[in-house]
């Protein structure tokens, strides 16, 4: 069974590895939270995917930035400073004495409910911050094989309906978006703008190849991707047309190349859309070249 952008190698190391949930060590199977956690009871919270190469989090600050600026539009008191964390997430890993194909789900949430409702005002506890963190190297032939998308109805909202870049615990027109897509026979969904444009994928960023341009979406309906933005900065870099604009369906049909991005897979090539094969239908060398961009630059940051 395929899983995607985020299909994995399974790794019997899992079944030892310390979640560390408000500070504790616990093993993963006692790694839990309340009934009462505004998390689990009602999606109230932000998260972050981290990725470990070298030792080190890819990209940490912008990861912790991210993760501020959702916390203060949910005005949650993380409790915490950027550089607690930071140390919060280095024993995490040191403990565990994790280096390499790492992925770190970090969680956080408003906390505990004294009672099940929605009020704020009703939080009797600080903060709930869980980092877990698995051995998790992404399946080598995500870099190579194709992915296929279906275009689903779910769209991405407005902002002053359920602002799409907040990374919020709350994935339910996402989790719908997959499920259309799986039903469909294909890995992901792509999902559109309230006005049909394309917008991203249930969760990946989109990117199509045109006569030698990188497109993606205007950026006002979707996340705002870490790797997404890196892409765009290496093609920049790199003398690379990049593009954010408003584009419809017909454009991705007739392209020459798609891919999606995201922490855990990096770069994955798209090969068909609603059944139509883009382009030749393969890895097309602007994906296999920015792959290597890519790599280098997180080698870069974590290394260099």
């Amino acid at each position: 069974m395929s899983y995607g952008s985020h299909a994995y190698v399974p790794d019997a190391r899992n079944e030892s590895v310390l979640f560390n949930v408000n500070g504790k060590m616990l093993p993963r199977e006692k790694a839990v939270v309340n009934v009462f956690d505004s998390g689990f009871m009602l999606g109230d919270g932000v998260w972050e995917g981290l990725r470990v190469h070298n030792g080190k989090v890819a990209f940490l600050q912008d990861h912790l930035d991210r993760l501020w600026e959702g916390a203060a539009a949910l005005d949650i008191d993380i409790g915490l400073s950027q550089a607690e964390l930071s140390a919060r997430i280095e024993a995490t890993l040191a403990i565990n004495n994790m280096h390499e194909d790492v992925h770190i789900r970090l969680m956080l949430t408003r906390g505990l409910r004294s009672t099940p409702y929605q009020d704020p005002r009703v939080i009797i506890s600080d903060a709930t911050i869980v980092i877990a963190p698995e051995y998790k190297k992404a399946d080598p032939e995500t870099a190579r094989r194709p992915l296929s998308l279906y275009t689903v109805s779910v769209r991405r909202g407005r902002a002053d309906v359920q602002d799409p870049g907040l990374n919020s615990h709350s994935k339910i027109n996402c989790i719908t978006a997959c499920i259309q897509a799986i039903k469909a026979g294909a890995d992901e969904g792509l999902m559109l703008d309230p006005q049909g444009f394309v917008a991203t994928c249930n969760s990946t960023h989109f990117f199509v190849v045109r006569k030698g341009e990188v497109w993606t979406s205007s950026g006002d309906y979707c996340l705002g991707g870490i790797t997404r933005g890196k892409i765009i900065d290496l093609c920049r870099a790199n003398d690379i047309p990049v593009f954010q604009k408003n584009f419809s369906l017909m454009k991705c049909y007739s392209a020459d190349e798609a891919f999606t991005t995201g922490t855990f897979a990096g770069l994955a090539p798209v090969g068909e859309i609603d059944g139509r094969k883009i382009g030749s239908g393969k890895r097309g060398p602007m994906v296999e070249r920015l792959q290597k961009l890519y790599m280098e630059h997180i080698h870069k940051d974590t290394v260099g």
